[in-house]
């Protein structure tokens, strides 16, 4: 693709502009570990909702969200409950307050606040360091695949080169330009570069959406639609099969690559993806960027406001540009990819979109704001990784008297090697989708068991945590090395029962240590659940104790919240595919829920900041 240089000039002012920010803002950076990681807390919660929002809108997730759209219609409105998607209402809702009320740097130190101190509680403390650094070299290698594909279908120039006898090809070069650009503003600037520059990142990517938007709305017609699409493309609703057949379309090799992903049976999906998800949900943010952004919130209602802030930013612009992207590849695109033969790659719609209908101009505005969208996602998992390892390792266990600049040094270190890590690991990685299936499924299955019990049950222990987490590790480990070929969601059950198993089996090898660790806990944290011996131990010392009676409000936010995030997904959709009866109802379900949640969460928030 030829680029006019208008869109070049875009893109090189976009590259020096983040680079310069990261850079000018690095001296507060570089106070303390407090300032480099979570900003001194002095952030404001809008800033952080829209940093969180960018760091959410990566070029993988679109790539991977525009293929699975293509593919399935409106019901891949459900797939990303893989994740799941609604975990954020969960966090919106009650757990960014919980967590915001400890008062501490990292999930790893939380861990420490939650079991006490102690050989076992040092277990827990270790495992959930071990699993942060996994779970970031691996989004590391997820962006570098994503990032290397885009740019080598956008871009005209091959960088492919040669190391001796081994050939680097061109996506593979462009994965290692973008992430050594993308690092060097992170790791100098730390959490201040990464909101600052997030915040405009978000602002660019959410103009390219709306101008694709736009494009999309005006270049197609609901009846070019209807002749690119099989039957039950439109339907949200489905049944035991996915009742979409590509067979006798211009793409009937589609129907190969819904066998490959294993969603032919989407009763048995969802229903795995709802078992999955509800427990998920509970467990509370893994480890990462997210639970980052709500520890360096100013206050526990203001984290709460952030992780709401997100979803309400986000949707309605990125699926926009998703719908937008997908209808124009539906109705001009099927010679290309029908080229592909049977080696079609349905990840590559996305930047082939952008090469046959975007027009100069617009197009370096927009291949700056999807360069944006990967810089922001991978610049915060580049951040909050080295936490752990600094943080929660080198200054707990081997120098905890260490001077700041020394642990900032650190950490900079500490960024490069998990850079350099998740890289080699996205060498290997062979596409999108199976990356996202493992880390959604196989690797988080084995997260879920020991931290939900670590929220909902006095009687777990540090121990259990340990051997929970372990036991999980394990169990998707074995998956990824010797059973690739199984579908990762359907194996998730396993892998939770087994962390389960772990979880229970290390809880009553020993009897409830630190219990006077777990009551501030329960003191300062306020959770419900299975709490009664130690809630009344609480209330026995201190009388004038409120224990949290909120659980039923929470739960009925929770599904007010599903809702109402999921109706900002399908509005997008509906609108571009020109069903606009749908689209005005689901709109109405938009107005409904959000006066529900501001009348029924909004409005009480205040009230999560009472000590």
């Amino acid at each position: 693709m030829s680029l006019a240089f208008i869109d070049i000039i875009i893109l090189l002012i976009y590259i020096a502009g983040i680079l310069g920010i990261g850079f000018y803002i690095s001296k507060k950076a570089s106070r303390n570990l407090q300032s480099y990681f979570l900003g001194g807390n002095k952030i404001k919660w809008y800033y952080l909702g829209l940093s969180n929002a960018s760091g959410m809108f990566d070029i993988s997730g679109t790539m991977w969200t525009v293929a699975i759209l293509f593919i399935y219609g409106l019901k891949s409105a459900w797939i990303p409950w893989l994740w799941p998607v609604w975990n954020q209402v969960f966090i919106f809702v009650y757990l960014a307050i919980w967590l915001h009320r400890s008062k501490v740097m990292t999930g790893a130190e939380w861990i420490t606040f939650r079991f006490g101190d102690g050989k076992s509680a040092t277990l827990s403390h270790i495992i959930v360091v071990i699993f942060a650094v996994i779970s970031v070299v691996g989004f590391i290698a997820y962006f570098f695949e994503g990032i290397g594909k885009y740019c080598t279908a956008i871009l005209p120039w091959d960088l492919g080169f040669f190391i001796g006898d081994l050939a680097v090809s061109s996506e593979r070069a462009y994965g290692l330009l973008v992430c050594i650009l993308t690092a060097l503003y992170t790791i100098k600037g730390g959490m201040y570069s990464v909101v600052a520059t997030e915040v405009m990142q978000f602002v660019i990517m959410t103009i390219s959406c709306f101008i694709i938007g736009y494009i999309a709305y005006i270049s197609v017609s609901a009846d070019q639609i209807n002749a690119a699409i099989p039957v039950g493309w439109k339907d949200l609703t489905f049944g035991w099969r996915l009742d979409v057949d590509w067979q006798n379309t211009a793409l009937p090799n589609i129907t190969n690559k819904i066998e490959e992903d294993g969603f032919g049976l989407f009763g048995i999906l969802f229903m795995m993806m709802l078992f999955k998800g509800i427990f998920a949900s509970i467990a509370g943010p893994v480890p990462s960027y997210d639970m980052q952004r709500i520890l360096s919130a100013r206050k526990p209602s203001e984290a709460a406001k952030m992780s709401f802030t997100t979803i309400w930013v986000l949707y309605i612009p990125r699926y926009l540009m998703v719908a937008g992207f997908t209808v124009l590849a539906l109705v001009y695109l099927t010679p290309e990819l029908k080229g592909m033969g049977a080696n079609v790659d349905f990840e590559k719609i996305l930047p082939l979109a952008i090469n046959k209908f975007v027009p100069a101009g617009f197009k370096g505005l927009l291949l700056a704001g999807f360069l944006a969208a990967f810089m922001g996602t991978f610049s915060a998992f580049v951040n909050s990784a080295p936490a752990y390892l600094v943080n929660d390792i080198y200054k707990k266990y081997i120098n905890p008297n260490g001077n700041d600049k020394r642990y900032i040094r650190l950490s900079i270190i500490a960024s490069t090697v998990l850079v350099i890590l998740g890289i080699i690991f996205g060498f290997y990685a062979s596409s999108l989708n199976k990356l996202t299936l493992w880390l959604t499924s196989a690797l988080y299955g084995g997260y879920i068991a020991a931290n939900v019990l670590k929220w909902v049950w006095w009687r777990f222990t540090g121990l259990g945590y340990f051997y929970g987490m372990l036991f999980g590790l394990l169990a998707s480990t074995i998956k990824l090395f010797f059973f690739p070929e199984i579908i990762d969601i359907y194996v998730f059950p396993i892998i939770f029962g087994f962390s389960l198993a772990g979880s229970i089996f290390g809880t009553y090898l020993k009897p409830l240590e630190n219990r006077e660790a777990v009551k501030e806990f329960y003191r300062k944290t306020r959770p419900w659940g299975f709490w009664g011996p130690i809630r009344k131990e609480v209330m026995e010392e201190n009388p004038g104790f409120e224990p949290n009676r909120s659980g039923k409000r929470d739960a009925i936010n929770i599904l007010t919240g599903i809702i109402w995030q999921f109706s900002q997904v399908v509005i997008p959709i509906y609108f571009m595919i020109k069903e606009n009866y749908y689209a005005f109802a689901w709109a109405v379900v938009l107005l409904i829920t959000t006066y529900l949640l501001k009348k029924n969460w909004w409005d009480k928030l205040e009230e999560a900041d009472k000590e």
